[in-house]
């Protein structure tokens, strides 16, 4: 039988929600039943599974089997260590996945890079959309959410099982990358109708901050501008589309294309 959770692993769960301690231990939180299951029987271990004691005993062999340490926990305990408002019935602790960067890796391929997008829910929608379109790299700057904030993991509703997210300094990979000619294009308002704008099966597609937008020290290294046509008079409260709409809509046209 799994034993309750204990004050320290309580501890250890609440002190993941803090980026710093993320990456020294190198271990992130995952919530929700379906989420857990899924990341468990996709082939990835647990370090901890910490679940209603209803939950575990419902669930096959194949998922508990797949966490080193299994304890149980009552209602209160999970909100008291979930990250949303409304818990689910178990909560795991995973070790972070170790990926080696490569200089080639934009080559060849389309890749998202994002510039300083902090809202969680706007990057796990983005890895959403990145995963349904086959884009397989994002890479954001260092100023960008973490990718294993709670929030993040959670919006992706699992996609980030299937995308790697790199934090990098963005002048230079643009600037190397456009050395070797792979183009950039550049989510701006006043960019060329995406629509009638000639796109590939390869490059970069850079999308900015939710309020500014790209920086001009990356619109440097952009080659090709490309905004998505709105209702073509001013209306107000109405500047722009939410990043994570419009990278659905640039990924969708890049598909559509192929």
């Amino acid at each position: 039988m799994p034993e309750t959770i204990t004050k320290r692993e309580i501890k250890m769960i609440l002190s993941l929600q803090k980026r710093k301690v993320r990456e020294e231990n190198a271990l992130f939180v995952i919530e929700g039943d379906k989420l857990v299951r899924e990341y468990i029987m996709a082939g990835n271990r647990v370090t901890l599974l910490a679940g209603k004691p209803e939950w575990i005993d419902g669930e096959p062999e194949v998922v508990t089997a797949g966490a080193d340490e299994i304890v149980t926990v009552s209602y209160d305990e999970l909100r008291r260590i979930s990250s949303l408002r409304t818990p689910h019935n178990v909560l795991a602790v995973a070790p972070m996945t170790v990926h080696h960067w490569s200089d080639d890796l934009t080559a060849g391929k389309l890749t998202l890079a994002l510039e300083c997008v902090q809202d969680p829910g706007n990057l796990g929608t983005i890895i959403r959309i990145a995963a349904w379109f086959g884009i397989g790299n994002i890479i954001c700057s260092p100023d960008s959410v973490d990718f294993y904030n709670p929030k993040v993991i959670q919006a992706t509703m699992g996609a980030f099982m299937h995308v790697t997210v790199w934090y990098r300094p963005l002048k230079e990979l643009l600037k190397k990358a456009v050395s070797e000619g792979i183009m950039v294009f550049g989510a701006t308002t006043g960019g060329s109708n995406i629509y009638e704008s000639v796109l590939g099966s390869e490059g970069i597609i850079l999308l900015g901050n939710e309020s500014k937008g790209i920086s001009e020290t990356l619109l440097e290294h952009v080659t090709e501008q490309v905004a998505i046509p709105g209702p073509g008079r001013p209306l107000a409260g109405l500047e722009s589309l939410n990043v994570s709409m419009a990278a659905a809509i640039i990924c969708s046209e890049f598909a559509r294309r192929k």
